[in-house]
């Protein structure tokens, strides 16, 4: 959504950033607006049923793993729904904001970290947490047992970064061998977070890992 840059300072925040999932995803380029599911014509918004999972999501082999339950486009654009499995002591993302996107997260399973603005909340399962635009905000598991929440997410279909980036950056970064310093893949995840108007602050992450005793 804005022109990008490629210099030292970008290509290591990028490295930093694909940690949160794989210990294995700048030219200029300019993009349109944040992006939204296509505008397009929508009828009234019917209603839908979703069936438990048959298995419980599990920490991928990065120690993060996601799993999409309602899409944007299921719902006039207005919300989505992504659910989210963390392993023990897992950092999540650099501390980082959206810049149309406001969240809401509700506990499945154990206890989430979640720091905002350098404030620490533990949520509990059952609990909830908002996270509202432009506040700088991430969380971890501080635990020894997996969490599993589920976000949602309103004024963006944002489930199509999380997809990008858990499904599809990271996936082939495995598959190739490529470090996050590849041009290829440092091109891919700079143009996911312009397009979804996310800014990542990369170099406070290491201070939480270390604080907390957490897995990079």
């Amino acid at each position: 959504m804005k022109n990008l840059t490629a210099g030292y300072s970008r290509r290591n925040a990028l490295q930093q950033m694909a940690a949160i999932t794989i210990a294995a995803g700048l030219s200029g380029i300019v993009l349109p607006a944040i992006a939204r599911n296509p505008a397009k014509k929508a009828g009234p918004l019917q209603p839908f049923y979703l069936p438990p999972a048959k298995e419980i999501l599990q920490p991928g082999p990065g120690g993060i793993n996601i799993r999409t339950w309602v899409r944007s486009t299921q719902t006039n654009n207005q919300f989505s729904c992504v659910e989210a499995a963390v392993a023990p002591k897992k950092m999540g993302p650099p501390p980082h904001f959206h810049k149309e996107l406001d969240e809401i997260c509700y506990v499945l399973e154990g206890t989430a970290s979640v720091l905002v603005d350098g404030k620490l909340f533990e949520v509990e399962a059952g609990g909830i947490h908002l996270r509202p635009r432009g506040i700088e905000h991430t969380f971890f598991n501080g635990t020894d047992k997996p969490i599993r929440f589920m976000d949602l997410y309103f004024n963006q279909n944002f489930e199509d970064y999380l997809e990008e980036f858990f499904l599809k950056i990271v996936p082939d970064m495995v598959k190739n061998n490529l470090s996050p310093m590849d041009t290829g893949i440092a091109k891919r995840m700079a143009i996911n977070d312009e397009k979804f108007g996310v800014t990542m602050f990369p170099q406070k992450r290491q201070a939480i890992v270390d604080k907390y005793g957490l897995i990079a």
